[in-house]
């Protein structure tokens, strides 16, 4: 998956393709997420990402606008059993989600039990049938450990790696983005999400080899300046 040339970016209304407009905070209301929907159909996000209890109605708003809805799987813990990540998956892929973003489980990475994150990663993956993103959450993460999950990611058929879920203490960074592209190559995309907030920092994020933006100030990142 072939990461966006920056130099395409001319104005900051050119990021809202790329944008997936974030409505996860647990406090959210269903006022909240029909307005995030209203802002993805007026300013040309690909679409809103939101947490599996609001999956069916983000559907119903976003119908006649063609963007999509991202379902969090797991999140932002990401310590539920595989079943669990799969009937989470595919119940909000049942009520109208276009993608998931299954968080990955950090635990297991720092335990280096590697094949049983690769998989539950591919389990996850497999019974989607829909694009499919792995939150790193980064800040959790050391370099080598960074470096193992994005490989994971990939080997297990993920179409994204994530960097956080914007939960922890630490977003996305253009290091980090640029050393998950570096692992998973061009076949794979890259979302940065956490702390993105400036027309500014979602521009530096595609440069350092970005093709999808995760952020809840995208209205103001779209209609600000550079």
């Amino acid at each position: 998956m072939k990461a966006l040339a920056a130099d395409s970016i001319r104005t900051p209304r050119d990021l809202a393709p790329l944008i997936e407009h974030a409505v996860l905070d647990p406090g959210a209301t269903l006022a909240d997420v029909k307005q995030a929907c209203a802002d993805a159909a007026r300013y040309g996000f690909f679409g809103v990402c939101v947490r599996g209890e609001w999956v069916a109605e983000a559907a119903r708003f976003v119908a006649a606008s063609g963007a999509k809805v991202v379902a969090v799987v797991d999140f932002p813990g990401g310590t539920s059993s595989t079943p669990s990540r799969v009937v989470e998956a595919r119940g909000a892929i049942a009520c109208g989600a276009s993608e998931v973003d299954v968080v990955l489980p950090v635990h297991l990475v720092k335990s280096r039990d590697y094949r049983h994150v690769l998989e539950d990663l591919a389990e996850v993956v497999g019974r989607a049938h829909v694009p499919v993103k792995v939150i790193l959450e980064t800040a959790r993460l050391t370099r080598d450990e960074k470096v193992i999950a994005c490989a994971l990611a990939k080997a297990a058929g993920a179409d994204f790696v994530k960097t956080s879920t914007g939960f922890a203490d630490g977003g996305a960074t253009e290091e980090d983005v640029q050393l998950m592209r570096s692992v998973v190559g061009p076949e794979v995309g890259v979302k940065a999400s956490g702390g993105i907030r400036t027309p500014a920092a979602a521009l530096r994020m595609v440069r350092a080899g970005a093709n999808r933006i995760g952020t809840s100030a995208s209205v103001a990142i779209v209609t600000g300046s550079f």
